[in-house]
């Protein structure tokens, strides 16, 4: 079954595609948003040497000899973007996806996980945290990328999302022949703590880097089951300290506040969506020091795709709830002083559009800047990564786009320039044949 995707591990044996090899890149930045949450600067020269920032530089440096020139001097250039929240290997075509779902094989899966990934990485996202999908399809696909094989971002995988039998993220809504058979091949499911630690180890077993679970149902579910809390304390707890003591931060898929709030006192490092958040819970976040990736986009497409009739029927109700309550929370958790990292839930919302979510951040309370930063040093900071900034010694993933986002923010909406690790996939708004000539 899974013959196409172990002939792409074979290959990333071999050695890595020119991709990596050994240049100098001279960037004339017109203005440059070298560290978000400074101050800009005016014309810079970025030196970037074996995929790495080297130095930057105020003014245009003539380059040396045989380095390459990127002409952005009517650019503004920052690093490149971190989403933090993605489903690399979900159609977003809600509808086609469930026609297609008992025809599709891994196989199939993995070249839509190509697509999303190229689409994704044009749009200006350098980096992704892939929070549920085929585990050993997105490590493949996170180690294609990482050689040199396929084009895409910097992939941090979960593997499957950890749920509760029956629960968001469980085998339901299929017949009794499809259930058993999924069932049979899932790692991710789970009852009682010591069934949640194991299944924390599985993910890691197959490559997962951060752990994701359903503290509570969710709207893509097809069951009616609604969006409050699933998982016991206990489970939780189990799955949190595990990750933990793997080295793995741990994240929770929750919409209800009974939900959030657990996940919140087990130890998780971040909530996903929390549609439904009050005041306590702000000071709980707080208290923690956990963060929130309100994934702003999602309870828009989800409750368009369910009113169009695009989703089965128990889906459309709780879509209905999350998107009536999910702009309040989000902004109740700005005004607190929440930590707020950005994520968009693409693969419900659709793929490449991911910078739509900045409009929604800053229209629920944050700043441009502090939407961008979130976007960049933020998340690389809770990443742990060598990213989201443009200074010595972290990844040359930059990106240049035509207008001020510190002025208007939708103009990250459209990226004309895509540098990762130092190669250009887009330039001038054009993609760039890769491996690069």
């Amino acid at each position: 079954m899974r013959h196409a995707i172990l002939a792409v591990a074979i290959l990333l044996a071999g050695t890595p595609l020119s991709a990596q090899k050994a240049d100098t890149t001279y960037i004339h930045a017109g203005r440059l948003l070298d560290q978000p949450g400074q101050a800009p600067r005016g014309a810079s020269t970025i030196i970037i040497r074996n995929g790495k920032v080297a130095e930057v530089r105020d003014g245009f440096v003539t380059p040396e000899a045989d380095a390459r020139l990127v002409d952005l001097k009517s650019q503004f250039v920052l690093p490149g973007l971190i989403d933090m929240h993605v489903h690399i290997s979900s159609d977003d075509d809600l509808l086609r996806s469930r026609l297609e779902a008992s025809s599709r094989d891994v196989e199939d899966v993995f070249v839509i996980a190509q697509g999303n990934a190229r689409k994704t990485l044009e749009a200006g996202f350098t980096t992704v945290r892939d929070l549920g999908g085929d585990g050993r399809t997105t490590a493949t696909l996170r180690d294609a990328i990482n050689n040199g094989a396929i084009v895409g971002p910097t992939i941090i995988p979960a593997g499957t999302m950890i749920s509760v039998t029956g629960g968001h993220g469980g085998v339901n809504g299929m017949n009794r022949t499809l259930t058993h058979a999924i069932a049979a091949e899932r790692s991710n499911v789970c009852d009682g703590a010591d069934g949640c630690a194991s299944a924390v180890r599985a993910q890691i077993s197959v490559g997962a880097e951060v752990i994701k679970f359903a503290a509570t149902g969710g709207v893509r579910s097809n069951v009616a089951g609604g969006l409050g809390k699933q998982m016991t304390d206990a489970e939780m707890k189990a799955i949190v300290d595990t990750g933990h003591s793997f080295g793995r931060k741990v994240t929770a898929h929750a919409h209800g506040k009974e939900g959030i709030d657990a996940a919140l006192r087990a130890g998780v490092d971040s909530i996903e969506h929390g549609s439904f958040i009050d005041d306590e819970t702000v000071k709980l976040f707080k208290a923690e020091g956990a963060a929130l990736v309100p994934t702003a986009v999602a309870p828009i497409a989800a409750l368009a795709q369910a009113r169009r009739g695009d989703a089965p029927g128990p889906q459309l109700a709780k879509a209905e709830e999350a998107a009536a309550a999910h702009a309040a929370s989000m902004a109740r958790a700005i005004k607190g002083g929440v930590r707020i990292l950005f994520g968009t839930d693409s693969g419900v919302a659709p793929h490449g559009d991911n910078a739509k979510e900045f409009a929604l951040m800053v229209g629920a309370g944050m700043s441009p800047a502090q939407a961008i930063k979130s976007a960049t040093a933020d998340s690389a900071a809770e990443l742990d990564r060598p990213i989201g900034a443009i200074v010595p010694g972290r990844d040359a993933d930059i990106i240049a786009i035509d207008g001020d986002p510190l002025a208007d923010v939708r103009a990250l909406e459209k990226v004309e320039f895509v540098m990762r690790r130092g190669v250009v996939h887009k330039l001038g708004g054009k993609r760039q044949p890769f491996p690069p000539e």
